[in-house]
């Protein structure tokens, strides 16, 4: 059976979602919506992931809108029943479970998946990525049996992952191929606070580690040889270093993709009628991962949508706001800016740290750790450029009550 819809959507993410949310502002909007979502349940927070994870948030707490959001939304959403073909000259796709639907136009919001690097053994059992509800269950099932983990990439999502096995009871060490942890959000000061708190909690860092093969033993992973020689005991293996934007289905239609499906200002692919968005899609060479991009994404294809077109996509500057396990981290700019001042602020015994980086007096780069309070008004004196030559000796600790005395 075929049916017709104004606006199929691939993908039932937080992307998607915040689209729809976008798309119920505007004055119109497409009049039949489908969202066809390969997991088996609507839409859900994948940053909490790492707290569900550790046992302390619930599905609810992690639900974005239910069912019967949808449903009052007059939105049709099929769950668990992915698209597996898509053609471009007849506007159509099929699903796994054969269903046919045709469309006017379409969004791909099919996010990313864990990028699986090229590792002997890693296709072992108990070798697995950590991206969705589903990869929490399989963790949290081997956690209750004990043992060991170990996690590929000192990232945010490693960290997550490898602070909510510690939680749940496992020994759990961190394999990190660069020189520190958070590399490119942090400097290595701020990185070496981090990494003491961490092992001070019981998580093993390896820092430059390389990683020479996964052991087995059955078809199940049992350690990790690492490029010095040395072999980690592991019953469970994260890999959590890194992303791939999911273009399988976009480059099978032909669409143009390099590192992600290539969009325009307005979030539009090679071909007119589709569109897409969030970490599968790719803009002037850049691709995404944050949620602040994303959410600018959303807004102006929803005005596209729905014949607003007001304005397009433009590439700004991101903030970096992150809480790992309960420590606050900000990052903005250039982080060990080059040819630029150094400011720097350091309770050890707070474990606090700051340091900025100034060019011509003004701001490019900040990284707070600990207290991060300060970091709002760093990153907005960062967009404006504002000189802050005259509050050079005060900086380290804020800026608008030193615009307030001027």
């Amino acid at each position: 059976m075929r049916k017709l819809v104004d606006l199929l959507i691939i993908g039932n993410g937080m992307a998607a979602n915040r689209l729809l949310q976008e798309l119920s502002k505007q004055p119109s909007r497409p009049e039949s919506i489908l969202v066809i979502g390969e997991e088996p349940r609507p839409a859900y927070n994948r940053v909490l992931l790492s707290p569900l994870l550790a046992g302390e948030l619930n599905e609810s707490d992690l639900q974005l809108n239910g069912v019967e959001w949808y449903a009052e939304q007059g939105i049709e959403l099929l769950c668990g029943d992915p698209v597996q073909d898509l053609d471009l000259s007849m506007r159509l796709v099929r699903t796994a479970q054969g269903k046919v639907v045709r469309y006017r136009r379409l969004v791909f919001a099919t996010g990313s998946r864990s990028a699986l690097p090229a590792i002997p053994g890693a296709g072992l059992s108990g070798v697995m990525g950590f991206r969705t509800w589903a990869d929490v269950e399989t963790m949290q099932a081997q956690a209750a049996k004990g043992g060991c983990a170990v996690v590929v990439g000192g990232g945010l999502l490693g960290l997550e992952a490898a602070e909510g096995l510690r939680k749940l009871g496992m020994q759990t060490s961190v394999l990190q191929r660069g020189a520190w942890l958070l590399n490119r959000q942090l400097d290595q000061s701020a990185a070496s606070l981090l990494q003491q708190t961490l092992e001070e909690r019981g998580l093993e860092i390896h820092t430059d580690a390389g990683i020479e093969l996964i052991e087995g033993e059955a078809g199940r992973v049992s350690g990790v040889m690492l490029k010095d020689g040395r072999t980690l005991k592991a019953d469970l293996v994260v890999l959590a270093a890194g992303i791939a934007p999911e273009i399988t289905l976009a480059q099978a239609a032909g669409l143009i993709c390099h590192r992600a499906i290539a969009v325009d200002a307005r979030l539009q692919t090679s071909d007119e009628r589709v569109f897409a968005l969030g970490e599968c899609c790719e803009f002037a060479g850049q691709t995404y991962g944050l949620v602040a991009p994303i959410w600018r994404q959303a807004e102006v294809l929803a005005q596209v949508l729905a014949g607003q077109d007001l304005s397009g996509y433009v590439e700004q500057p991101v903030a970096t706001q992150l809480k790992v396990s309960g420590i606050s981290l900000f990052s903005c700019g250039e982080v060990d800016a080059k040819d630029a001042q150094v400011l720097e602020y350091r309770d050890v015994g707070q474990r606090e740290y700051r340091r900025l980086w100034l060019r011509d007096g003004r701001l490019v780069g900040a990284v707070l750790y600990g207290d991060t309070r300060f970091g709002p008004e760093y990153f907005k004196a960062l967009l404006a450029e504002e000189d802050l030559s005259a509050q050079r000796e005060s900086l380290l600790f804020g800026i608008a009550d030193q615009q307030k005395v001027a």
